[in-house]
């Protein structure tokens, strides 16, 4: 089967439920608040709850580099297999926590399991296909992710109809009995004869590969380019819902799925639109992928004025959905990108730290968020966060040159 011409679409496939699971597990917290802190006290200060969240970041953050590194020298099967069943473990706990403490700890490990996943997916994904598709399939494994995202926010849905700790039970128990079918179906890409016999002999070393990434200028301008959208990124994802709660004057229970769903729909049609539009375009000009995730990252700038200022449904779903679909296009494009800058086997190891600089930046939105939720800022500095988007699409646009459309060798 891994040798069919269609196993790359069926890696795209089983990988895409991963990352569905990889947000659901980590974005439904996000809803929740309400719930839990009947049962935990601590949660009743925004401060607190960003704290809870950023933990996650800071640990996922600081794995990201250390997770591509591995990625790049061990099976990436078993890696995301391992991930995904830890991952899933914890989220199973949580449902059995008692106090803050627990689930910090909790959310800490699941920060490190989770960190695993992506550079091992992406690279995996971008190693099964070529420049004519690569967008396309790295597009559709991200509407994954926004559909973890979106069904993320019915945890305050579940939670109010059940329970908090049953919204953690059953989703911790279904990514446990999905690793089982990764274990059936998932399989490590095979290169030819004469390059097994080459890697054999010659795995990737860490520290040329950090030396060839960190030497390379156009690297430093990806990461860039990655960490600033990240903090209205990871702003949308943990602090949307509460955000829409304010400005609409709606109860969590409705506000967790209008942003949620809102964004993953729109984000959806954004990784596939900018996934095909980029496949194509690349194919008459090299730099089709840059201006394809320039003109998604465009989109977004004026989408967080308004949803930061908007006090309407349609204001702030409009803008919420003009983000997303923005968003999407930029997030369809970030590994491919990578792809013509960084050689093929260092690409985990390159996405890595791209990660860590983008979860750093939303370690510390998240956490400088809560603090202005609870001061009654988080409309404004909202709408703030646009003009840093806009200093990121001008240098990624000016500086980024690429000279190949991929790059396979050292």
């Amino acid at each position: 089967m891994s040798n069919s011409k269609s196993y790359p679409w069926i890696v795209v496939g089983l990988l895409w439920v991963v990352a569905l699971l990889n947000y659901m597990d980590r974005q439904m917290l996000s809803t929740m608040k309400p719930s839990m802190m009947i049962d935990i006290a601590e949660l009743q200060t925004a401060a607190n709850f960003g704290r809870l969240m950023a933990i996650f970041l800071w640990i996922y953050g600081i794995m990201s580099p250390f997770a591509g590194m591995i990625a790049d020298r061990v099976n990436r099967k078993w890696l995301i297999v391992g991930s995904l069943f830890v991952w899933s473990a914890v989220t199973l706990a949580m449902g059995y926590a008692q106090n803050f403490t627990q689930l910090y700890w909790l959310r800490a490990i699941m920060g490190v399991s989770e960190a695993l996943y992506i550079p091992a997916g992406l690279s995996l994904i971008a190693d099964y296909h070529s420049d004519k598709t690569r967008s396309l399939a790295i597009g559709i494994h991200m509407t994954g992710l926004y559909m973890g995202q979106a069904l993320g926010g019915f945890g305050a849905t579940i939670a109010s109809a059940f329970s908090w700790k049953t919204a953690f039970h059953s989703f911790g128990l279904i990514g446990i009995c999905y690793s089982v079918v990764l274990i059936l179906f998932l399989r490590e890409k095979k290169v030819n004869t004469v390059e097994s016999a080459i890697s054999s002999t010659t795995k990737p070393s860490v520290t040329k590969g950090l030396a060839l990434l960190l030497s390379n200028i156009s690297f430093w301008i990806i990461l860039l380019y990655f960490a600033v959208p990240s903090l209205p990124g990871w702003a949308v994802k943990n602090w949307l819902p509460t955000l829409f709660a304010n400005n609409l004057n709606i109860n969590m229970s409705q506000a967790g799925p209008l942003s949620t769903i809102t964004i993953a729909a729109s984000s959806f049609i954004g990784v596939i639109f900018g996934g095909l539009l980029s496949d194509r375009w690349v194919q008459k000009n090299i730099r089709g992928r840059i201006y394809t995730s320039a003109i998604g990252l465009a989109l977004t700038i004026p989408s967080l004025l308004f949803i930061g200022l908007g006090d309407t449904v349609f204001h702030v779903v409009a803008a919420a959905f003009c983000f997303g679909f923005g968003f999407g296009m930029f997030d369809a494009n970030n590994m491919p990108i990578l792809c013509q800058f960084a050689s093929s086997k260092y690409r985990a190891t390159a996405y890595g730290i791209m990660n860590m600089t983008g979860v750093f930046a939303g370690a510390f939105i998240t956490d400088w968020l809560g603090k202005s939720t609870d001061a009654g800022n988080l409309e404004k500095d909202f709408a703030m966060l646009g003009g840093i988007v806009a200093f990121a699409l001008i240098i990624q646009l000016w500086f980024l040159r690429p000279k190949a459309t991929t790059v396979t060798e050292e």
